[in-house]
């Protein structure tokens, strides 16, 4: 059984069971305040889990593209990956634990064939005064014997945002869930570990399925069940494949296996003496073809920093073993994953290139690295060819300044005093540590008023730039939080200081003539005709949810034709919300800053309120 084939018998037995198929969201999000990259299925229905109606309806299932940022430096064991596809369902106020628990069940033991000895189960077992989830165990106590089900805490059994119960806000949603792990019988534990998966982190159990039961809210005095439950499933398809064949390592299943084989023939290095290395190569290499696939360049800053650092790190252990050509593994990877991907082979000069192009950046900056140590310690014919002893402070500038990671500058022949290294790198992620914990959590950061209005606020911007510099100007991204709102966007011009002040005169416009703002779920034809703003390509289903700002009925039970007679709305935009219901709610429009970030994109820093 294939990866194609797991994928395949997913989506059909959950199409089965009238869940409406919904398209792969990009790999990097668009409207999402939080996050660099879509890190889990669920993270583009965060709206819908907390409310919004989903244009499909209230059953969905989807193969989410997903990557993990903070897996980077766990992987070179035998089963972290940074990109994965993750098998998803969700019932949006629908059904329950009762309907979840036999699906994933039937699906795993009878459509992927697994022994049902093999798995074990791991059950929410409460926290202060949240209930022990005593409704999943009497479920899985009719198909799992007892001695295979374990009840776990808060932290690796409970579902939220902000993490375990302590952390939620009041107003935040959560859950208990329960997971499926796959016993792998060849594999030994190591001395820390008990003989189940709740205490054992050896790989001798791997995780495999997870059903999160969205059933609470957070309130001043404790938590209440929500109006409407959510289940929420999430299955990483490599890990899956693992258990269908039986491998204890990722890595050596039948999607990677011509991918390790083709870097064994570039390094004449065998696998199993040098799996590290390998899988790092692979992993980050896999990674980066699906980012650059999703428009993203190496750089400095955001997305391109967690690709350039994704290439290096690949290229330094390509390097370690031997290895000169990485075209060939690329081809490779476009060749395993092209079933499942059929856009990758388009891409893949454009894949390779920039691998390249990098790969160039980075032997100049090693240069630019060597002659900074090379200057300042005067250093002289065989000086060069034993270790040198640099200063912290210069090992961390070479870390700041040129991007080099310790191990990079180790490999340059340069030892420091890597206790004192450490806490100048402690001092430096402490400034920044606040920041990237949004950055890489995922789904919306919260759903305050000050978050919402600058969500409505880029509809309004993203329009007004497109009166001002034309329709041709798109959004390229954003990042909303409480305190601002980044607007990207594409243009080739230098922007004046008049077209500036233009849009925000038109933005405070529209918040003067307060107009409505409200949704509507159409087919997607229709949203084609009246010129709703998005990118028409397979991300949409049939039916899509529109947000409009202005025009439309004076009030939801307004019919089609007293719609008609109208103005055309101001804003007509894809999104999934949440939006204030009218414009004067956002008060005032103050554009603070205006950047170029290169190759034709802008960015717009600016305030609500």
């Amino acid at each position: 059984m294939t990866a194609k084939d797991i994928i395949q018998k997913y989506i059909a037995f959950f199409e089965k069971r009238g869940h409406k198929r919904i398209p792969n969201a990009s790999l990097v999000p668009e409207n999402d305040p939080t996050t660099l990259f879509t890190s889990s299925g669920m993270q583009p229905l965060v709206p819908y889990l907390l409310g919004e109606a989903h244009p499909q309806g209230k059953r969905l299932v989807n193969v989410q593209n997903c990557f993990r940022a903070q897996d980077i430096d766990e992987v070179g064991d035998n089963r972290h990956i940074t990109f994965f596809r993750m098998l998803g369902n969700w019932s949006l106020g629908d059904y329950f634990k009762e309907e979840e628990i036999p699906w994933l069940w039937e699906f795993l033991t009878s459509e992927l064939g697994l022994p049902r000895e093999k798995l074990y189960i791991t059950v929410f077992k409460g926290f202060v005064n949240i209930e022990k989830d005593n409704e999943s165990y009497q479920i899985w106590k009719k198909l799992v014997p007892l001695e295979r089900i374990f009840f776990a805490g808060v932290d690796k059994n409970w579902w939220s945002r902000c993490g375990v119960p302590d952390n939620m806000p009041v107003g935040e949603p959560g859950g208990p869930d329960t997971e499926v792990y796959f016993r792998f019988d060849d594999l030994e534990h190591n001395k820390k570990c008990k003989d189940n998966p709740v205490d054992c982190e050896c790989g001798k159990f791997l995780e495999i399925a997870n059903s999160v039961f969205m059933q609470y809210v957070r309130k001043v005095k404790g938590f209440e069940p929500l109006p409407k439950q959510n289940v929420d499933f999430g299955g990483g398809l490599e890990r899956l494949l693992a258990a269908v064949e039986n491998k204890n390592d990722v890595f050596e299943t039948s999607l990677f296996s011509s991918i390790v084989r083709t870097i064994e023939l570039l390094t004449n290095k065998n696998y199993k003496q040098s799996s590290k290395n390998m899988r790092i190569v692979i992993d980050h290499l896999v990674a980066s073809v699906f980012i650059i696939n999703a428009g993203v360049s190496p750089s400095n800053k955001e997305q391109g920093y967690i690709l350039r650092r994704l290439i290096r790190r690949a290229l330094d252990n390509f390097y370690n073993m031997g290895g000169t050509d990485t075209s060939p593994i690329i081809e490779s990877i476009i060749e395993c994953y092209k079933e499942t991907n059929p856009d990758l082979p388009t891409s893949f000069e454009k894949i390779k290139n920039t691998i390249l192009e990098e790969k160039e950046a980075y032997e100049t900056t090693l240069k630019k690295a060597k002659d900074y140590i090379f200057k300042k310690y005067q250093m002289v014919g065989d000086e060069l060819k034993g270790k040198v002893k640099i200063s912290p402070d210069d090992a961390f500038f070479l870390y700041s300044s040129h991007g080099l990671s310790p191990t990079q500058i180790k490999n340059l022949g340069y030892v420091f005093d890597e206790q004192k290294f450490a806490e100048k790198m402690r001092d430096h992620q402490a400034l920044s540590r606040k920041g990237a914990k949004k950055k890489f959590a995922g789904g919306l950061a919260d759903h305050k008023e000050k978050t919402i209005m600058g969500h409505t606020a880029t509809h309004l911007i993203h329009q007004a730039i497109r009166d001002v510099l034309g329709n041709y100007v798109h959004q390229t991204g954003s990042n909303i939080t409480s305190e601002r709102i980044r607007f990207d966007f594409n243009y080739e011009k230098k922007i004046t200081d008049e077209q500036l002040n233009k849009v925000k005169e038109i933005v405070n416009e529209k918040i003067r003539e307060n107009l409505r703002v409200y949704f509507a779920i159409i087919p997607l034809k229709k949203a084609k005709e009246i010129g709703a703003i998005g990118l028409f390509d397979e991300k949409y289903s049939d039916t899509v949810k529109i947000y409009f700002i202005g025009g439309g009925p004076s009030s939801p039970s307004d019919d089609e034709s007293s719609r008609q007679s109208h103005t055309r709305p101001y804003s007509i935009e894809f999104c999934g919300g949440p939006h204030v219901d009218f414009t004067k709610k956002l008060k005032k429009f103050k554009i603070i800053k205006q950047e170029n970030l290169g190759k034709n994109q802008k960015r717009l820093y600016a305030i609500v309120g």
